[in-house]
C-alpha cells in the first residue's frame, strides 16, 4: 500500500536578477499534505473483469455465428419467384438462413430424392403447411452431411422456385 505524508519543500526564488547585480538569496518553504490513497479492491476488480470477459466472449460468439451463416432470399427484389441465390455452397455445419423477401407465402422443402443418402428430408424441411407469410420471416437449417441438396418452395415449385446447395 502506498501512502503520502506531509513534507517540507524549499522553493528557490530568482527575483531581481540583473546583469552585473550582486546575487541575493531568497527562499520560501511550503508544506504539502496529501490524503492517504484509497485501497484497491482486487476482488471486485477481478469480478468486474470476469463479467467484461464473459460479455465480450458472448458478443464474439454471436458475431461468429452470424458470420458463419449464408442468407438466401425467398423471392427476388424484382418480385420474381426465386431463391436468391438459387445455387450456392456451404461448409458442413454452416447455417443457412432462408429469409422471406417478396412474392410470399413461401416455404423450404428439401427433395427427398435429391439429397445425400441417409439424410431425412422431413428433419431439414418445413412442412408443406408451414408457410412464411410476412417480410423478414426466416427459416434456418444446418446441413452436416456432405453432398448436393435440391430444395423448393411448395407453393411456387411449378413456377420454377427451386434451388440447390452443395455441402463441402
Amino acid at each position: 500500500m502506498a501512502s503520502v505524508t506531509s513534507a517540507a519543500v524549499a522553493i528557490p526564488s530568482f527575483t531581481g536578477l540583473k546583469a552585473g547585480a550582486a546575487p541575493t538569496k531568497v527562499s520560501a518553504t511550503a508544506k504539502v499534505a496529501a490524503s492517504p490513497v484509497p485501497r484497491l479492491r482486487v476482488k471486485a476488480s477481478l469480478k468486474d473483469f470476469g463479467i467484461a470477459v464473459a460479455a465480450t466472449a458472448a458478443s464474439a460468439t454471436i458475431l461468429a455465428s452470424n458470420a458463419l451463416a449464408v442468407e438466401v432470399k425467398l423471392g427476388g427484389d424484382d418480385g420474381s419467384l426465386a431463391f436468391v441465390p438459387s445455387e450456392f455452397s456451404v461448409s458442413s455445419g454452416e447455417k443457412i438462413i432462408f429469409k422471406n423477401n417478396a412474392g410470399f407465402p413461401h416455404n423450404v422443402v428439401f427433395d427427398e430424392d435429391e439429397i445425400p443418402s441417409g439424410v431425412d428430408a422431413s428433419k431439414i424441411s418445413m412442412s408443406d403447411e408451414d408457410l412464411l407469410n410476412a417480410p423478414g420471416e426466416t427459416y434456418a437449417v444446418t446441413l452436416t452431411e456432405k453432398g448436393s441438396y435440391t430444395f423448393y418452395c411448395s407453393p411456387h415449385q411449378g413456377a420454377g422456385m427451386v434451388g440447390k446447395v452443395t455441402v463441402n
